[in-house]
């Protein structure tokens, strides 16, 4: 199982995208460090996240908390706190890992997110980090019609540096506050994640052919196609919101509370006629989310579906080489979930 700490709702960022920033949390409702125990041991993976989890003056001791619960933890962040981050990379090292939201180059991040010199402070902490030695390091985007242009010139940036690139699209939920986030040319963003895609299959790094599946996902998420893989949250995902309430995700119209981890224990929520309720309304829903929250741990659970994605289109690819296939080498990828192929190239 894997989880998901929203440690606060607080954020120094005003992004168009996601009004959490007008929604915040009061740091004396904000549950403490003390109430991790109370999670599961022996997770596969844990996400902190915000809100901007480095506004909480104490989440050097909820890191340190999680770290007894999990075998990976990976904090989203928008950068900004620089000097807070190196802070909590010297004393935790490797056993932790970030993902910088950067929505583009300078212009485009820093509109986009509402954050002066955003871009240099995201990036600062990133060259550091590196400098460090620190190994699970990346920056994130989130794409919509506003920086979708701006997704490769990132990617090739990241892989220049040889950190993570991690990739999402403009989702409508509680969580953000929003429900007008749309897209106005979806076929040409689903084409700027084609290319990705091609280009993350294209590299000798077996765990980047499984991000281009993802971001081939992506793009029917985008063209509004139906999610490739069953969602599971709330069986092998929870979320713990920063009042304490655990929900198997933060994607849909309403928190769908299971219930509150500062009153009962895990197991007894977990296990209670409340949370099979909310099971149920989870197998009922239609909002076609494809977040890396609750497409990871599907992917893992299923396997074999990206496998032979991958092994199908790395024959392509190969034979693209020989001019078999797309003149311009760009890799003509079926969607996933779906026998059509697209090509990029045309």
């Amino acid at each position: 199982m894997e989880g998901c700490l929203i440690v606060t709702y607080r954020c120094n960022a005003r992004c168009y995208m996601c009004h959490t920033w007008q929604h915040p949390s009061r740091k004396a409702e904000e549950f403490t460090a003390g109430l991790i125990e109370k999670i599961p041991a022996n997770l596969k993976f844990i996400n902190i996240t915000g809100g901007e989890p480095f506004i909480r003056s104490d989440l050097e001791e909820i890191v340190g908390a999680a770290l007894e619960k999990t075998r990976r933890l990976v904090i989203s962040t928008n950068g900004y706190f620089t000097d807070r981050m190196i802070r909590l990379a010297e004393r935790y090292g490797n056993r932790v890992g970030f993902r910088i939201s950067i929505e583009g180059l300078p212009a485009a991040n820093d509109e986009m997110r509402g954050i002066r010199d955003g871009f240099d402070h995201a990036l600062r902490a990133l060259v550091t980090l590196c400098d460090m030695g620190i190994r699970d390091i990346g920056f994130g985007i989130t794409v919509s019609d506003r920086n979708a242009g701006d997704m490769i010139e990132l990617w090739r940036l990241a892989d220049a540096m040889g950190v993570e690139f991690a990739t999402a699209v403009t989702h409508n939920s509680y969580y953000f506050h929003k429900d007008d986030n749309r897209f106005e040319d979806p076929e040409r963003i689903a084409g700027e994640f084609e290319r990705i895609a091609a280009r993350l299959l294209a590299t000798a790094k077996p765990k980047n052919w499984f991000r281009a599946w993802f971001n081939m996902g992506l793009a029917n998420k985008v063209r509004g196609g139906a999610r490739p893989l069953p969602c599971e949250v709330g069986t092998d995902v929870f979320f713990l919101d920063p009042f304490g309430n655990l929900m198997p995700c933060n994607g849909s119209d309403r928190p769908m509370v299971m219930g509150n981890l500062n009153e009962k224990a895990f197991d007894e929520i977990w296990h209670s006629p409340q949370a099979d309720a909310v099971r149920a309304q989870v197998k009922k829903c239609d909002k076609q989310c494809w977040m890396i929250g609750s497409a990871s741990p599907a992917m893992k659970k299923r396997i074999g579906v990206p496998v032979r994605w991958i092994v199908k289109n790395k024959i392509r690819q190969m034979r693209q080489k020989d001019g078999e296939f797309c003149p311009d080498s760009v890799a003509c990828l079926p969607v996933p979930g779906k026998d059509s192929i697209r090509c990029s190239a045309r």
